[in-house]
């Protein structure tokens, strides 16, 4: 096997790692009552009760660099130096790819198809059913652990609606998005 096709699957072992143990965080750590508290599971609720709260950079930072930290020594271990350390930058790396694209599920209105479907996968976790689609970057490890839902129509709370899925005039979900979002209003004070 050439040096760049090792090279190649050491990168994608280490993000196929972190597709793993994006999962596992957010099913177990974030969802499963028997594992909290914990500093992650009081982000994540506070993301799903907010909608548009991200932990600060600097914490995301942090966890990536102890991420680096923890799984280098063992990558190099068993893959040798170089092998272990292209490991270990595919996992964080790919961690990095999981920040920006769950903000932007958040904040964008597209991004192409695969950015319009991690957003709908994704916001049926939200919105739907929190105990299906703990994958935010790829289905693979809620098909894997039976916790896959196609998503149906997503009705979002009108306090937790994105500033992209409504029109600002109307405050009705743009009639591009009706076929697969609506908006549960807030009853109005008697």
């Amino acid at each position: 096997m050439s040096h760049g096709i090792s090279l190649a699957i050491a990168l994608f072992l280490g993000a196929l790692t972190w597709t793993l143990l994006e999962y596992c965080i957010h099913r177990w750590l974030g969802h499963h009552a028997k594992f909290r508290p914990n500093p992650f599971a009081k982000e994540h609720i506070r993301h799903h009760s907010q909608g548009d709260y991200f932990a600060p950079t600097l914490k995301k930072m942090g966890a990536a660099l102890v991420a680096l930290a923890l799984v280098t020594p063992p990558a190099i271990l068993v893959a040798g130096v170089e092998l272990g350390v292209v490991y270990a930058l595919g996992l964080v790396g790919f961690y990095g790819v999981y920040e920006v694209l769950h903000r932007r599920e958040h904040t964008s209105r597209g991004f192409g198809a695969y950015g319009r479907w991690a957003r709908r996968h994704h916001f049926w976790h939200h919105f739907g059913d929190s105990s299906k689609n703990h994958g935010v970057t790829s289905p693979i490890w809620d098909f894997v652990f039976g916790t896959y839902q196609a998503p149906g129509v997503i009705v979002v709370p009108e306090r937790l609606k994105m500033q992209w899925l409504t029109d600002p005039e109307t405050g009705d979900v743009f009639s591009d998005l009706q076929a697969w979002y609506s908006l549960r209003r807030r009853r109005a004070a008697a």
